[in-house]
């Protein structure tokens, strides 16, 4: 058995590595393929690839990625998000969708996700909510593969080395992890590393932050907090936000899955709701905010965090978070669960077991929820 993964960005190693580490250690060939798309920065997104030792096929385009599969016709392939390349696959190569991330966005609902062999769905609250919007989706629930990695056991769990990447090990630690759009990262103050000068400070920036031509302010902020001795800014090519994760004690981000994520491992989360939008969706056309983030989602999760309106808000929140981690940790963990499913560090497996059984038959309407 054959099973590649459409690795069209980086961060969709985030979901795709643990389940391709199971199927390994089960003796199954896999394979990845990525694509040429991002310029000056293609060497150091390949050593993404490369750090984790990865069997990887470079195309340039999803039209050599669409003849690679005609020509390879793996048994299944794994795409983190919708794709036209599915419907030209050959007969008998079956179609798998792993999403990339969870969280606040609308593209969670795009009909496209459904139109393939398989949709991997994480917990009840998206389960349910596709089932009501496309009752014939085909889901097999089986909770958040790349989460997994916070839930190993202490000796097993991956953890950035604060003192290697230039951090104090003996001060607190606060995880900023922002989404690129719409994002607080304009918002934050240039001088912030100096606001909390007790801390280390890692900086995670979305993909999109360091590349992007519209995020330029974003990359003006990295430079200028990059300068400061308690601030670490994670390069493109560490692309995986999980052992920064575990290096944290508290993490701040906004309309992003990461929020989610973190929730996960029990410690604290503030929720940065200062965020900055493009003039085409402010003034007369502030609706179109609300195009990409779903509304929906922020009120039913909105107790998951504690909730920064601005941004000087931050200096009460990160100590109070500090003092007290376990305030609100069994809402938390609760409002988790029913985002991401179960939190057994087995998710992947549960991907796995699938893509294993070879009498699964290619069919839109395949019914999997024995697999749970």
């Amino acid at each position: 058995m054959r099973i590649f993964f459409d690795a069209r960005e980086l961060y969709f190693l985030t979901q795709f590595v643990p389940v391709q580490r199971v199927l390994r250690e089960r003796g199954v060939e896999t394979r990845f393929v990525a694509y040429h798309n991002r310029g000056a920065l293609h060497e150091r997104i390949r050593r993404g690839f490369e750090r984790e030792e990865l069997p990887t096929e470079w195309v340039e385009s999803k039209e050599d990625g669409l003849a690679l599969y005609q020509r390879e016709r793996p048994d299944w392939v794994v795409f983190g998000r919708g794709s036209g390349l599915a419907q030209h696959l050959p007969e008998g190569t079956r179609t798998a969708q792993l999403y990339h991330g969870i969280g606040m966005k609308t593209d969670l609902w795009e009909p496209q996700l459904n139109g393939f062999d398989v949709r991997f769905i994480e917990g009840d609250y998206y389960a349910g909510r596709v089932r009501e919007l496309f009752p014939d989706a085909p889901l097999v629930q089986v909770g958040y593969p790349k989460i997994d990695p916070l839930l190993w056991t202490d000796r097993e769990r991956p953890t950035a080395d604060l003192a290697r990447i230039g951090l104090d090990p003996e001060k607190p630690t606060v995880l900023y992890a922002p989404t690129h759009s719409p994002s607080s990262f304009p918002n934050m103050a240039d001088d912030w590393p100096a606001h909390f000068p007790d801390y280390n400070l890692i900086v995670k920036p979305h993909q999109l932050s360091h590349h992007s031509s519209k995020r330029s302010s974003h990359r003006r902020k990295m430079a200028l907090w990059s300068e400061a001795p308690n601030v670490h800014v994670v390069p493109i090519e560490s692309y995986d936000a999980v052992p920064y994760m575990n290096a944290a004690d508290v993490m701040i981000s906004d309309v992003s899955a990461v929020l989610y994520e973190f929730a996960a491992t029990g410690k604290p989360v503030i929720q940065a709701d200062f965020l900055a939008y493009h003039w085409t969706k402010s003034g007369p056309l502030w609706y179109r905010r609300w195009q990409r983030v779903d509304r929906p989602i922020l009120r039913r999760f909105h107790g998951l965090a504690a909730h920064a309106k601005r941004y000087r808000d931050l200096a009460r929140l990160v100590p109070a978070c500090l003092d007290a981690p376990a305030a609100g940790s069994e809402e938390r963990l609760a409002l988790t669960r029913e985002l991401v499913g179960p939190l057994d560090g087995r998710s992947a497996e549960r991907v796995a077991d699938v893509l294993a059984a070879r009498g699964v038959a290619a069919s839109p309407r395949v019914s999997l929820s024995g697999c749970r």
